[in-house]
C-alpha cells in the first residue's frame, strides 16, 4: 500500500464500495486513526465488527459490513470532508449535523478521535474528518 496520500479515505472508499456490492467483509492497512474511526462507525450502527488481524508485511483491518432487510445496507453513504490537499476544521458550535442528526460526524479533537455529538458536548472543535449516514 505504498504511495497512498489518503489513508483514510482509502478505508472509506472500501467500505463504500464493499458495501454497495453486498461483500460480507473488508480488509484495509492498520493504523491508529483507521481503527478509531472504524470503531466509531462499529459503535453508531453502521459496521457490524472490526477485528486487527496479524499478517505480514503489517497487521491489517478485517471489517465486518452490517446489512439489514434484505441486503440493504446499514451505511447509506460516506464521505471524506477534511482532505489531504483542503483541511476543515470546525469549532465546537460549527461541527456539522449529518441528514438533520440521523448520520454521525467523526472529528478528530485535541482528546482524540470522536463523534461530533460528543465533541459538542465537551466542549471541543477540531478536524471534520468525515460523515456517514
Amino acid at each position: 500500500m505504498s504511495g497512498l496520500t489518503d489513508p483514510l479515505g482509502d478505508m472509506l472508499t472500501r467500505i463504500r464500495n464493499g458495501s454497495n456490492a453486498r461483500h460480507a467483509t473488508v480488509l484495509v492497512s492498520n493504523s491508529k486513526l483507521r481503527v478509531s474511526v472504524a470503531r466509531i462507525l462499529k459503535e453508531q450502527g453502521f459496521l457490524q465488527d472490526v477485528v486487527t488481524v496479524p499478517g505480514k508485511p503489517a497487521p491489517q483491518l478485517r471489517i465486518t459490513l452490517r446489512y439489514g432487510e434484505r441486503k440493504t445496507p446499514m451505511l447509506r453513504g460516506v464521505e471524506r470532508v477534511s482532505k489531504p490537499g483542503r483541511r476543515v476544521y470546525a469549532g465546537k458550535a460549527a461541527i456539522p449535523r449529518v441528514q438533520g442528526g440521523l448520520g454521525v460526524t467523526i472529528v478528530s479533537t485535541s482528546k482524540g478521535v470522536m463523534t461530533g455529538q460528543e465533541a459538542r458536548a465537551s466542549g471541543l472543535g477540531g478536524e471534520v474528518l468525515c460523515r456517514a449516514w
